[in-house]
């Protein structure tokens, strides 16, 4: 199943041109070309630069009108601008040429040559400050990362896009950020996310008329109601993008519509009308030589010959679709190919081979799908609710300053009005006292800030010397928390759910370490960190960190069983502690954050990992410092990833 991703590129109107209108263009351009060329033969040394650009321009956009059917020349027509922009440095061309080769390559299926033109096209924008053309290229570089499965990458760059695209309040490309985010979440098979974000690219492009996207979105949110099994849904979307795609001559579009038509029939047993689609699909891409389609159609036409026990012609079609995913690095197409190859050779009663192919879909589906890549989406996506709600606070908290200013001003005015001279001295008089109270409660505020960021002592020595020295502690305890089954949870819940209970459990592991002096050092997703006896060493961190675990656990007992008895999802933390040296000190210069390193923070790590639900899971080390104050239970010597065997105590 195709979902319908269009080029986003800033003369995509043109490519979406009808057929004859675009070969009138071409025409039209390369007449334009040639005159450009003969006259500059004969032109004074005055006109040259001038003409450079306009011969430029024009071989900018008759790259742009064959990107859709024939890539090949759009590849020559851009390679001939990085020629002619490279000799008199021109960065306007060198930036729309990349994009144009990026473009083309990614529908040739040569995805890392087209990493490496989106990369070189954001360079150039960012250099000519084209915020415009820079949200486009970071979207057009997110979706080559979709198609290798590299959903963080992916998310990260439409992220990237989306915020450029608000505040230039791009409709457009705003619409393009909530579909390609819908792709990932398809992909990642959470429809319920995908669909709001279809829904939502949809009412933009009606909205605005737009024909392509408006096609697309249809096509996008029948293929998740396919997914879902409502085919009448499914159908009736995937025809009414059909019919707009025909009207503007998107062959593209049209063999994604046709593929899909073609699933729907297939899944209601239909396999005659599915593979009388499907070969209209392939007649297009091949037309266009579009490989990524290609390979999708082969999956889909061999699924569909296994249900009428065509084996022999299935097995050949999904031989070709998984070199052809190979040869262009779509992991996704690979791992479909291995999965239905599998079933294929248990129905051949191949068993072994089918047992071969089986490991290459896990190996292959693992290395898409493993928990450190799904966390890093959801880690992206939080930071980007994170940094666009802090904008929203910030834009609201000024807002009320300038009305604030405005009405003193106010106030100043009517005094002044009133109190004549003598009043203008008591109102500079006030006036001084008032700066010299906004200075100081700016102090303030700036000392709370950076204490709040950084441990007191090292907050002072900033400010004294401007630096912060890192510094070697003989013993510390530092604390590791993390929610258990993260990834599964973030799936059934909202991103602004998953922030909003994230910082309700946080927000109380920060009060409980203020009360026993202990330092938070991070957060890192789901992640929180804290350590006792720093900056200033002390000799009860071993025990204040313990307590403060215990109560962080009974903390989150309590709210399991307050989400238990509302019916909503429960979170429950893993929680480790470890006891030995550190180097602490402060990193970067922007955004600088206190930290620590060092042996003692891996091992508090890994005893984390080590640990259970709801318990305190604590090292043989800190188990000496704490033996007197608690109860604690001995779990032997547990094998810990990097560690070897590592002594373990529950304090119960």
């Amino acid at each position: 199943m195709k979902f319908a991703l269009p080029l986003l590129f800033f003369f995509l109107a043109i490519s979406h041109s009808a057929v004859s209108q675009r070969q009138h263009l071409i025409d039209s351009l390369l007449t334009d070309l040639k005159r450009l060329k003969d006259d500059k033969k004969t032109a004074g040394i005055a006109d040259t630069t001038l003409r450079d650009t306009s011969i430029i321009f024009t071989t900018t956009r008759l790259g742009i009108l064959h990107l859709r059917d024939i890539p090949d020349s759009a590849l020559f027509y851009a390679r001939q601008v990085v020629e002619m922009s490279q000799k008199i440095d021109f960065k306007q061309g060198l930036s729309d040429a990349y994009n144009i080769l990026g473009v083309a390559s990614k529908i040739l299926g040569n995805y890392s040559a087209a990493i490496d033109f989106y990369m070189r096209s954001i360079q150039m924008k960012e250099v000519l400050k084209d915020s415009f053309g820079l949200a486009a290229s970071y979207a057009n570089l997110g979706e080559v990362y979709r198609l290798k499965a590299n959903y963080p990458e992916a998310v990260k760059n439409y992220l990237l896009s989306l915020r450029l695209d608000e505040a230039l309040r791009n409709e457009t490309g705003i619409a393009y950020g909530y579909n390609y985010l819908g792709a990932v979440y398809a992909d990642l098979k959470d429809n319920k996310r995908a669909l709001e974000n279809y829904k939502a690219a949809l009412a933009i492009r009606q909205k605005l008329g737009q024909d392509a996207g408006i096609a697309n979105g249809y096509n996008n949110i029948g293929s998740i109601y396919m997914q879902d099994g409502k085919y009448a849904e499914a159908m009736e979307n995937f025809e009414a993008s059909l019919r707009i795609k025909e009207k503007i001559q998107d062959t593209f579009g049209m063999a994604n519509s046709y593929v899909n038509i073609g699933e729907v029939y297939k899944n209601q047993g239909k396999q005659e009308l599915a593979m009388k689609n499907y070969n209209l699909a392939l007649q297009f891409q091949q037309e266009i030589d579009d490989q990524e389609g290609i390979a999708d159609t082969y999956i889909a036409m061999a699924r569909s010959l296994i249900e009428t026990k065509q084996l022999g012609e299935a097995t050949t079609l999904l031989t070709n679709a998984i070199s052809i995913a190979k040869t262009i690095g779509n992991l996704g197409y690979v791992q479909e190919g291995y999965e239905t190859m599998a079933h294929v050779d248990s129905m051949n009663g191949n068993y072994k081979q089918a047992l071969e192919h089986y490991k290459l879909f896990i190996t292959t589906r693992d290395s898409i799908t493993n928990e450190t890549n799904t966390k890093k989406l959801v880690e992206t996506q939080m930071q980007y609710d994170f940094d666009k709600k802090e904008i929203q606070t910030k834009t609201e908290q000024d807002k009320k300053d300038l009305i604030a200013q405005k009405k003193l001003q106010r106030q100043k005015l009517m005094r002044n009005g009133f109190m004549g001279g003598f009043a203008v001295v008591l109102l500079f008089a006030g006036i001084f006292l008032s700066q010299r109270n906004k200075i100081k409660l700016g102090k303030k505020l700036s000392d709370e800030l950076l204490l709040n960021i950084l441990p007191a002592e090292v907050a002072e020595e900033l400010k004294a010397k401007g630096s912060a020295e890192a510094r070697h502690l003989d013993l510390v305890t530092v604390l590791f928390t993390d929610i258990i089954g993260f990834t599964e949870i973030s799936h059934q819940m909202s991103a602004a759910e998953l922030v909003n209970e994230i910082n309700f459990c946080f927000s109380a592991f920060d009060r409980i370490i203020d009360t026993y002096g202990i330092e938070k050092i991070k957060t890192i997703g789901d992640s929180y960190m804290a350590a006792g006896g720093l900056p200033t060493p002390n000799t009860t961190h071993p025990v204040d960190v313990v307590k403060a675990g215990l109560e962080m656990q009974q903390f989150m007992k309590q709210h399991k069983q307050d989400k238990i008895d509302s019916g909503k999802i429960i979170f429950e933390i893993r929680l480790g502690i470890h006891t030995g040296p550190v180097v602490a000190g402060i990193v970067g210069v922007k955004k600088f954050q206190y930290d620590i390193w060092g042996d003692t923070v891996n091992t508090a790590s890994r005893i984390e990992t080590a640990g259970q639900a709801g318990m305190v899971n604590i090292s043989g080390t800190t188990y000496e410092y704490v033996k007197d104050q608690f109860h604690c239970l001995p779990r032997g010597h547990i094998s810990v990833k990097g560690k070897g065997e590592v002594e373990m105590y529950f304090v119960t």
